[in-house]
């Protein structure tokens, strides 16, 4: 598989915990909100390091939020660890 394949298949996968971030009930609705923003900017049709940047930074806001339960942030830090790997 070459470099470019391997990238999209991370990015699905980083969408996919995303979605599951966004089905967990317990989740806050402006947390939700944010990951749905994640979302958008990974989907979007621009250059791939524009979009992982844009990801990543809303990511980083949202990891400081006070309202996040420690499984989701680590959920989160997990999702920018593979993120900033691409």
């Amino acid at each position: 598989m070459n470099k470019m394949a391997e990238q999209l298949t991370e990015l699905e996968g980083i969408i996919a915990s995303l979605n599951e971030i966004l089905d967990d009930q317990g989740v806050p609705k402006n947390v939700r909100s944010k990951i749905q923003s994640t979302i958008l900017s990974l989907k979007e049709e621009v250059e791939r390091p524009i979009r992982i940047n844009r990801a990543l930074n809303i990511l980083d806001e949202l990891s400081n939020d006070s309202n996040l339960q420690s499984y989701t942030r680590a959920q989160i830090w997990n999702v920018m660890s593979v993120l900033e790997k691409i």
